[in-house]
C-alpha cells in the first residue's frame, strides 16, 4: 500500500481545477486515509478501494489534500492511543472535555486542539468542500469517536471543527459504501457496493 502513495500524491493535483475564481474546491482527507503512515500505531488507515475513489475525485479536478491533525498539533508517530473524555470534539473545543492518553491518563487536549486547527489553516482559507476522514478517531471521527473507553456518538475533533464550518463530513467506511461517492467519482461499482 505504501507504494501507491506516490502515484496517489501525483494525482492530487488536477490540471482541470474545479471550484471558483479562487481555485479548485477542497476535499479534506485524514493522511493515514492516504496510505501515509501517521496513525497512532504508526500505520496507514486506508484501503486501495478508498484511495482508488480519492483519485477518482482528483481526476475531475478537485484538491484532494490529506492532513493528519494530530502530528500537526505536534504528537509523535507511533504515540499512545488516546480517547475524548468528559465530552465529545465539539465539547473539547469549548473548553468542556479533554482527550487523555489511554496509557496513563496524560492529558494531551492542547495538542488535539493545535493540531485540529493546524490541519484548518492546511487546507487554506475556504472551506473544503467535502471532508472523508478516519473512523471512530478521537481527532477525525464523525458522527462516533473513542470517548470514555467506548465508542459513543459524537465527532473527533478536527471533524467538529469542520463540521462549525459547515463541511459535509463523511468517515472512510461510511464514504466508501455509499453510492454518492460512486457518482462523485464517475464509478458505477459503488452503486453495486452500496446495495
Amino acid at each position: 500500500m505504501a507504494g501507491s502513495t506516490g502515484q496517489l500524491r501525483g494525482v492530487l493535483h488536477g490540471n482541470e481545477p474545479i471550484g471558483t475564481d479562487r481555485g479548485p474546491a477542497v476535499v479534506a482527507v485524514s493522511a493515514c486515509l492516504l496510505g501515509l503512515p501517521c496513525r497512532y500505531d504508526g500505520d496507514e488507515g486506508g484501503s486501495d478501494a478508498l484511495r482508488r475513489r480519492l483519485e477518482a475525485l482528483a481526476r475531475i479536478g478537485l484538491d484532494v489534500r490529506g492532513v493528519c491533525p494530530e502530528q500537526l498539533g505536534g504528537l509523535p508517530t507511533p504515540r499512545a492511543s488516546a480517547s475524548l473524555h468528559g465530552g465529545d470534539g465539539k465539547a473539547v473545543l469549548l473548553g468542556k472535555a479533554q482527550v487523555q492518553r489511554n496509557q496513563d491518563g496524560g492529558d494531551v487536549t492542547d495538542a488535539f486542539v493545535r493540531g485540529a486547527r493546524q490541519a484548518r489553516a492546511a487546507l487554506g482559507e475556504h472551506a473544503p468542500v467535502l471532508a472523508v476522514l478516519k473512523a471512530r478517531s478521537p481527532s477525525c471521527g464523525v458522527r462516533r469517536a473513542w470517548q470514555d473507553g467506548e465508542v459513543r456518538d459524537g465527532d473527533g475533533v478536527f471533524a467538529a471543527l469542520l463540521r462549525k464550518e459547515g463541511v459535509p463530513l463523511h468517515d472512510d467506511e461510511g464514504f466508501l459504501a455509499t453510492a454518492a461517492a460512486g457518482a462523485l467519482a464517475g464509478d458505477d461499482e459503488a452503486t453495486t457496493e452500496a446495495g
